[in-house]
């Protein structure tokens, strides 16, 4: 999609894990000691029954509940919608997504460390710089498929500024080489002088621990994040209202939209207006 003028690419999103409804539904009948009144017989039987394993499975199989229908639409009642949660696998949203996300601070996220896993990219400058080969490094990066930006020259700019970034850093720091790659790999610098093969020995070689923490200042907010996050469902409905409206910041604004397309609608219909989710 273009936007500003830059193609971007949108995120992918798979529903991990529910817990369905009926334990807020649960918890709603606790409060007002309301359990006969439920259209469900599982939650019923509860009233003056420790619930089996077979019972506990089909509440958390309930597909509707008219109490918390009331509750989150009539009463607004919606400190039981946070009995109910849902885990996301999220792939390719932006880190500027990601500081967007952090705000939401009923959540638990996981991320994607740059701590952990850049090894590749710093090779692939180790390898270009060690043998004055800079495209090689444009044309490596460019086939990791990094960037939420899906315009090949925009991408091109801005993996030549990491170089340079990169080099710069080389020139300013003793020991350079010893930051980026791992103690027994530092002889294949001396050994090896194609940049291809060069990068494949370093690549086939330890990972240098940490790598991340001296370079993580090359990366911009335009860089693809990996992340699950659990929601529950109050929580949930705070970020479809806010990042799936017309102020929200475009591509979180896309996130949400994905997320709401696999959100099954018996939770869409206790946050969402129509509880649509397409």
């Amino acid at each position: 999609m273009n936007i500003y003028g830059i193609k971007y690419t949108k995120p992918k999103v798979v529903l991990l894990q529910e817990t369905g409804i009926g334990v807020a539904e649960s918890a709603a009948r606790t409060c007002y000691d309301s359990f006969c009144n439920s259209e469900n017989e599982a939650i019923k039987y509860i009233e003056n029954n420790l619930p089996s394993e077979a019972t506990c499975k089909e509440i958390n199989n309930i597909e509707s509940s008219e109490l918390l229908d009331d509750l989150a639409w009539t009463y607004f009642h919606h400190s039981i919608l946070e009995h109910a949660n849902l885990s996301y696998l999220i792939r390719g949203t932006s880190r500027g997504v990601l500081q967007e996300h952090a705000r939401h601070r009923i959540q638990a996220i996981s991320v994607r460390s740059t701590r952990y896993t850049m090894s590749s990219l710093i090779n692939a400058f180790v390898a270009s710089l060690k043998t004055k080969n800079k495209e090689f490094f444009i044309d490596k990066v460019l086939s990791f498929d990094m960037f939420v930006t899906a315009d090949e020259n925009y991408n091109r700019l801005e993996i030549s500024a990491m170089y340079e970034k990169l080099k710069y850093q080389s020139t300013m720091v003793e020991e350079f080489y010893s930051l980026a790659v791992a103690k027994s790999s530092l002889h294949f610098l001396d050994e090896i002088k194609d940049t291809t093969k060069l990068y494949e020995a370093l690549q086939s070689g330890k990972k240098k621990r940490n790598v991340g923490d001296a370079f993580k200042h090359i990366i911009t907010d335009n860089v693809k994040v990996d992340m699950i996050v659990t929601f529950n469902l109050r929580s949930l409905k705070n970020y479809f209202t806010l990042r799936d409206s017309g102020a929200a910041y475009f591509q979180i604004k896309w996130l949400a939209q994905e997320m709401k397309k696999v959100t099954p609608k018996k939770y869409l219909d206790l946050i969402v207006k129509g509880g649509t989710n397409v």
